[in-house]
């Protein structure tokens, strides 16, 4: 296993994720090391995407946005009544 030091970290940085590792529990080394796996996860999941569009990919944040929000008020004739 590799190790990755991160060196000039602003104390309001250290101070603030050291406080989030103990709400959780863990030590800050553990703490940082599972935002780097979630990291690393979502760049895997990106470069899928990118190498396979699923449908709607092309649309853009505010129409993506946009269609949640149409969704969530139910102003869509086609939304269900009820269903939320």
């Amino acid at each position: 296993m590799g190790a990755i030091q991160v060196k000039d970290v602003p104390d309001e940085v250290r101070e603030a994720l050291t406080a989030a590792a103990r709400r959780t529990g863990q030590s800050l080394q553990s703490y940082v090391l599972s935002i780097l796996e979630r990291e690393a996860r979502f760049v895997r999941n990106s470069e899928i995407v990118d190498q396979c569009p699923l449908p709607g990919a092309e649309l853009s944040m505010a129409e993506i946005v946009a269609a949640v929000r149409q969704a969530r008020d139910g102003s869509d004739p086609g939304h269900a009544e009820g269903v939320a």
